[in-house]
């Protein structure tokens, strides 16, 4: 395992900078639209798109799965975590305390080859789901709040992350909750079907992501309000160094639709509490240079953001508290 030694990076510096300067790219993805979740279901905190890109896919408070049909049908029932789940018990229900019963999946990773959707589940661990949906199947259990997962397409190797060792999501909402720094970055290996913990100490989940040359994996922390840089190859291999410092709470990070660009959900004022929640998504290439950002304040009002996915030039954006997925276009 991997010890957190930051090195010392001039991302930061070029960050302030462009704060600075306001190079940003802002003022695209003005077109919004909505993917309405079933009456009474809220919770959409991932999406991700299947083969042939059929989709999103995505996870909702309820402990189900759903994917989108087009909009003559909507949102259907495709797969659940909790071999205990009834749709009489949990459909609808927004009550945390229901997860150890009905599951709360809360990222997805698609292995187009292979067809499986890979599932991180605050309950019930790390599993996977064939094409069909239904049952999922669980590849690895005990952990605490598991909140991101990323599958490499070419060894197969799934990374994920754990956002604490010692609270749950339903301590999340409970008065007083302090964050800690117990959270870590795992690999599952699925020719040995093990475990092994590469990062250990950080400050809050969020959503791994592969470098798509798969050099590197890039880690958020929630509470940290910085990305690390895990190094899977090279002089560096397995050592993690600062990649980038974030002004507010990054989230999941996910690839872009540009060859080696990442997209990350931020929410300022998340942690520490302020009066005023502003979330936007963040782009950025493979050096930690900002290249864009893009503000969900006016959709998402005083609301967290867990995720923004590019698909076809379009923007998916998750939230734990909504009843939708926002959908932004140029």
């Amino acid at each position: 395992m991997a010890s957190l030694q930051l090195q010392p990076s001039m991302h930061f510096n070029l960050f302030v900078f462009l704060c600075v300067f306001g190079t940003f790219v802002s003022g695209q993805f003005t077109n919004f639209n909505k993917l309405v979740l079933p009456q009474g279901v809220t919770g959409p905190e991932s999406a991700a798109f299947g083969p042939l890109g059929t989709g999103p896919f995505t996870t909702v408070a309820d402990g189900r799965i759903l994917k989108w049909q087009g909009p003559t049908i909507g949102f259907v029932d495709f797969a659940y975590t909790s071999p205990r789940r009834t749709k009489q018990v949990c459909d609808g229900t927004r009550d945390p305390n229901m997860g150890p019963i009905c599951g709360r999946p809360l990222a997805l990773s698609f292995n187009p080859v292979t067809g499986l959707l890979y599932i991180a589940d605050g309950f019930f661990g790390l599993l996977f789901v064939g094409p069909t949906g239904g049952l999922a199947t669980q590849l690895a259990g005990g952990f605490k709040f598991l909140v991101g997962v990323e599958v490499d397409l070419l060894t197969r190797n799934v990374y994920f992350s754990d956002a604490s060792l010692t609270y749950d999501i339903r301590d999340t909402t409970k008065p007083g909750f302090v964050p800690d720094s117990t959270g870590r970055l795992l690999r599952y290996n699925p020719h040995t079907r093990q475990v092994s913990v590469l990062l250990s100490g950080l400050s809050g989940g969020g959503g791994p992501a592969i470098s798509k040359n798969r050099t590197f994996v890039l880690v958020p922390e929630l509470t940290g309000k910085r990305i690390l840089k895990y190094w899977l190859v090279g002089p560096k291999a397995n050592t993690a160094e600062l990649f980038l410092n974030i002004g507010g709470n990054p989230n999941k990070i996910k690839r872009a639709g540009r060859f080696g660009e990442f997209w990350v959900a931020v929410s300022t004022g998340f942690i520490p509490p302020a009066p005023l929640i502003v979330s936007q998504g963040i782009r950025f290439n493979s050096n930690g240079v900002v290249l864009q950002t893009v503000s969900f304040a006016k959709e998402f009002v005083n609301k967290t953001i867990s995720l923004v996915q590019e698909n076809n030039g379009k923007l998916y954006v998750g939230s734990r508290f909504t009843d939708f997925i926002g959908v932004y276009s140029n």
